[in-house]
């Protein structure tokens, strides 16, 4: 009677089951709820517990055991986790059309040889990439919050820079190093931050927008400061004071560049620990904050962030060589200098990263992040990438200094001098917005039109 019983209370769950997956999640429970029931009926019988499983091993023979499909259930799960991830990451945004140019352009350098192409497919399929890294960086700050979030999207958001400038620096190309660093800065600070004031002003033309002018001001009072890091070499040298010629420049350069590394770790320790209030976002209007919080939701999980982030960095690495490469073969090709090249059109593709996020956040009446992307990533670049790559020089034997030219140096002296008066009040609006970007005009404009001294050397 028992085993009638037992047979027809899963007899059931054997026509149901028309898959392994199903048959894995619901196996535990029917065993334990046809052993309860047994034990309640006959609480001092063990023989007939014992009948029962023999009289279902016939039908139990066929099927696999349950650590088998849960391994199916987990690596089912795990490709499903995989595809929808590729999806969000690859396929969703409507940027990553360029991806495919990247492998075009590695195709076009070893069957064509075109350097003028291979410079513009390689361009082409890197923005889609710092897009994507600055993309993974917000998904991995959703976990680290918003200080340690802005940091990791500057830092992140200047791998492109620091890769095509190692791997320039390896080639001996120091003047492309320097010069792609300083447009780095200038892009940040004229035409990311231009951009973002601008929509962010056209987006609330009602309002004025706000952000922490404190930050604003320890921000500026660093960039000046790598102001004056990169203008005493060039002042040394042009006014051929020097004690040693050709000797004390690089003497000073590799010494400045070690203590802007000691303020800069300073300053993360000021921005992390001692005095991270004071990097707190000003307060806002409370229907705009829960608006926002609402909609920002992470989309992977924070290893899939970390994950994305070493397989795009290896990609851009991948593809930063052969663009450097294609440099000169370009100049050539378009007839367009090499100080444009350097300074205006290789720091606009490292840069998408930080203009997408800017403008975002700007749009969102989030200044206060839109700075710390923007004027966060100058800082970052002046005050310990510029110094990195004076150290990793130093180390792999290159002469790389601080000594930018004059015309460089007079230049990111003024840009400084611009948006940091443009900062003081901790307002924004579209005409400061607008300003900053006809001020980017006008120094893209002037590398056109400049010749590198060091080309007629």
């Amino acid at each position: 009677m028992l085993k009638a019983k037992a047979l027809k209370k899963v007899d059931p769950f054997w026509i149901k089951s028309n898959s392994f997956l199903l048959l894995g999640l619901e196996m535990g429970a029917i065993d334990e709820k046809v052993d309860l029931e047994s034990d309640e009926e006959i609480p001092f019988s063990s023989s007939l517990a014992t009948n029962k499983v023999d009289s279902l091993n016939f039908e139990m023979v066929h099927l696999p055991s349950r650590p088998v499909m849960a391994n199916s259930w987990i690596a089912r799960h795990i490709g499903i986790r995989a595809v929808r991830n590729i999806y969000i990451v690859l396929l969703k945004a409507k940027i990553n059309i360029l991806l495919p140019f990247g492998p075009l352009a590695i195709l076009l350098h070893y069957f064509t040889g075109k350097h003028g192409w291979v410079f513009f497919f390689s361009l082409l399929g890197i923005i889609p990439l710092a897009e994507r890294l600055g993309y993974a960086t917000e998904q991995l700050a959703f976990y680290t919050g918003p200080t340690v979030g802005g940091l990791l999207n500057a830092t992140f958001g200047n791998a492109t820079e620091m890769i095509i400038s190692i791997y320039a620096l390896k080639n001996g190309m120091i003047r492309v190093v320097q010069q792609s660093l300083l447009g780095s800065i200038l892009s940040n600070m004229l035409l990311v931050l231009g951009c973002a004031f601008f929509s962010g002003g056209i987006i609330h033309y009602n309002k004025v927008q706000e952000f922490n002018k404190s930050a604003a001001v320890v921000n500026s009072g660093l960039l000046l400061m790598a102001v004056m890091g990169i203008l005493f070499p060039a002042v040394l040298h042009f006014t051929h004071t020097e004690v040693h010629f050709g000797k004390s420049e690089l003497a000073l350069s590799r010494f400045s560049s070690c203590i802007m590394l000691v303020a800069y770790a300073s300053y993360l320790f000021f921005q992390l620990r001692s005095h991270h209030s004071l990097y707190n976002p000003i307060d806002e209007e409370g229907d705009n904050n829960e608006d926002c919080d609402e909609d920002e939701v992470p989309e992977i999980t924070h290893w899939e962030a970390i994950g994305w982030l070493s397989v795009l960095t290896v990609w851009v690495s991948i593809l930063s060589g052969y663009l450097v490469d294609a440099i000169q073969g370009a100049s050539d090709s378009f007839n367009i200098p090499v100080a444009f090249i350097s300074v205006i059109l290789l720091p606009i593709v490292g840069n998408a990263a930080e203009h997408a996020s800017a403008i975002m956040f700007a749009m969102k009446d989030k200044l206060d992040i839109t700075l710390g992307v923007a004027i966060g990533s100058s800082t970052q670049i002046s005050m310990f990438v510029i110094p990195f790559c004076v150290v990793v020089g130093w180390i792999m034997g290159e002469p790389m200094d601080l000594n930018f030219q004059l015309f460089e140096t007079a230049t990111l002296f003024i840009t400084v001098l611009v948006v940091a008066f443009m900062l003081q009040d901790g307002t924004s609006n579209y005409f400061k917005g607008l300003m900053l970007i006809l001020c980017y005009l006008i120094v893209a404009a002037s590398f056109f039109v400049h010749v590198d001294p060091s080309n007629d050397d």
